[in-house]
């Protein structure tokens, strides 16, 4: 019988060649594939590009570099992808398909800490994408907002992180989960932004600065 995620990957969009070898290649030769965005996630990320028309992105967590092509697809022809990951362990991966990809021009690739690269940036986002490690979700939050254009958009990726956000005592050593948690209460009580949690795959708040 076929399931809801199948019908609904039949009735959008297709990823295209170049993301399905990607999506192929990382269950092949990474340790956590499940970690790309995917052809659902992906083809939302490119929708609200192509409705917001950001002039520049900032997107912190490369990993493959799946989000950012898809990304990059929405884009109009002078905007910008800023991408940031501090893996480069990743670089042998994630850079050839980037290159492959025909919106390589609208990407500009950083590898290093966010926290040391990010002063280097002499620009103002529409837009912020968060896709690294979740214990400091709540520094890369209060690291970019000042640099927010009003009516920027801020999405948090795996914010219902594998549904760990509602047991009932999470342990205190399991700082991925306690960052999650705390970054949620954070943007709960942030009077600066509106905010909606997707439930699409992991999680996906989005924050829009007023």
């Amino acid at each position: 019988m076929q399931t809801i995620d199948d019908y609904i990957l039949e009735h959008i969009d297709e990823e295209g060649s170049l993301l399905t070898a990607l999506n192929r290649d990382a269950h092949i030769k990474l340790l956590y594939p499940r970690m790309i965005a995917g052809h659902l996630q992906g083809r939302m990320l490119k929708m609200f590009c192509r409705m917001l028309r950001p002039e520049r992105i900032l997107e912190i967590g490369t990993y493959t570099g799946y989000a950012t092509i898809c990304m990059a697809e929405g884009l109009d022809e002078e905007a910008l992808i800023y991408t940031v990951e501090i893996n480069d362990e990743l670089r042998p991966f994630a850079a050839p398909y980037i290159e492959k990809s025909p919106y390589k021009e609208k990407i500009r690739m950083f590898w290093g800490d966010i926290e040391d690269l990010f002063p280097t940036f002499d620009e103002r986002f529409d837009m912020v994408y968060i896709d690294a490690n979740k214990r400091d979700y709540c520094k890369y939050y209060d690291l970019v907002f000042p640099a927010l254009k009003p009516g920027a958009l801020i999405l948090a990726d795996n914010t219902l992180w594998s549904g760990k956000v509602v047991e009932e005592h999470p342990p205190a050593s399991d700082r991925q989960t306690q960052g999650i948690l705390e970054f949620n209460e954070k943007i709960r009580y942030d009077d600066r932004v509106e905010k909606v949690i997707i439930p699409v795959r992991d999680g996906l708040t989005m924050i829009w600065k007023k």
